[in-house]
């Protein structure tokens, strides 16, 4: 079994590759394979002081320019014990900013109790914010479902369905029509921030689908690189079914259906397949339909109150004219 977060290691190595941020290892090295098990970086300078009630086990401790230069006026006593308290949590590492040298009691005692400590030239806020979206990708809630995701007009269009009901043929169709492919037959989706979910293709099927008939091709290479891209935020769901005769469907789109993944609700559309229907066109519209309900024009729900004005007015006549005949 995994055991959950990432380790202090795999951080250093990812940030010094993608040099989003600088960190140097001062001390602790033996401690790298601690877990980070939340991507919230923590600043609570009070934990010093001995309130230590919001210092958080699993988040990395950001120690700022205030926090060194109070240290710095306790005596070295009062300060080997202040921090020895501090790494008796379970802390995965902690990180200086503003590329302040630490005290010789902070570098001494993490190397003591195995604790990285780590040293970045960035201010305080830049560190914790690259420090939390890079923590974020980690440590975020993902899972892969099966279906296309698709990038209609700037809209993520994510497509399911069951197998072989026509969600790769009908992505194809978008092709032409000019969209953009993220992944096709498995799509990663990974939670950010909590509020809304991004979807990715697998590294080894980019580019490609699978159309029943033709095989595996490589969308890029038939139709260029404008035609995918590597991911997505998913802001409809399009579920395609069966055409069932004896079902009531949704004939005015005022009801309003979600998709529930990774604890995020997404607006969906449930879209019968029956011979004739041409779903692209369909699934275009539906995207363009729902740009403009996220623009605050719902056209289903103007009309329906247009309807119930000219009813209203056209009740308050009748009652006028039935009044003048007595």
């Amino acid at each position: 079994m995994t055991e959950a977060g990432v380790t202090v290691a795999t951080i250093l190595r990812d940030l010094a590759g993608s040099r989003a941020i600088d960190l140097e290892l001062l001390a602790g090295a033996r401690g790298v394979d601690r877990r980070i098990t939340n991507p919230h970086p923590q600043k609570t300078g009070l934990a010093l002081a001995g309130y230590e009630r919001y210092l958080r086990d699993g988040r990395i401790l950001v120690f700022g320019e205030s926090e060194l230069r109070y240290l710095e006026s306790l005596s070295p006593d009062d300060r080997t014990g202040v921090v020895r308290r501090v790494l008796g949590h379970a802390l995965p590492c902690l990180v200086v900013t503003d590329n302040v040298t630490p005290p010789a009691e902070l570098v001494t005692e993490a190397d003591t109790a195995g604790v990285p400590l780590m040293r970045t030239r960035a201010a305080t806020p830049i560190a914790m914010a690259r420090l939390s979206a890079t923590l974020d990708s980690y440590l975020s809630a993902h899972g892969v479902v099966h279906g296309v995701l698709m990038d209609i007009l700037g809209l993520g269009v994510l497509i399911v369905g069951e197998s072989g009901i026509g969600k790769s043929e009908c992505a194809l169709d978008l092709v032409v029509r000019g969209h953009r492919l993220v992944a096709d037959d498995a799509v990663e989706l990974r939670c950010r921030a909590e509020s809304f979910v991004i979807g990715t293709c697998p590294e080894l099927t980019r580019h490609h689908m699978e159309i029943r008939g033709l095989g595996l091709i490589n969308v890029q290479d038939l139709f260029g690189v404008a035609s995918t891209r590597r991911s997505k935020r998913v802001e409809l769901v399009v579920q395609l079914e069966r055409w069932d005769p004896s079902r009531e469907y949704d004939r005015l789109g005022l009801d309003e259906t979600h998709y529930e993944t990774l604890g995020v609700r997404v607006p969906m559309i449930r879209m019968p397949v029956a011979p004739g229907r041409n779903l692209a066109i369909l699934v275009e519209v539906a995207a363009r339909n729902q740009l403009l309900r996220q623009g605050g024009h719902h056209s289903a729900k103007r009309l329906v109150d247009r309807l119930e004005k000219q009813l209203g007015q056209a009740n308050e006549s009748a009652d006028l004219d039935f009044g003048e005949e007595y």
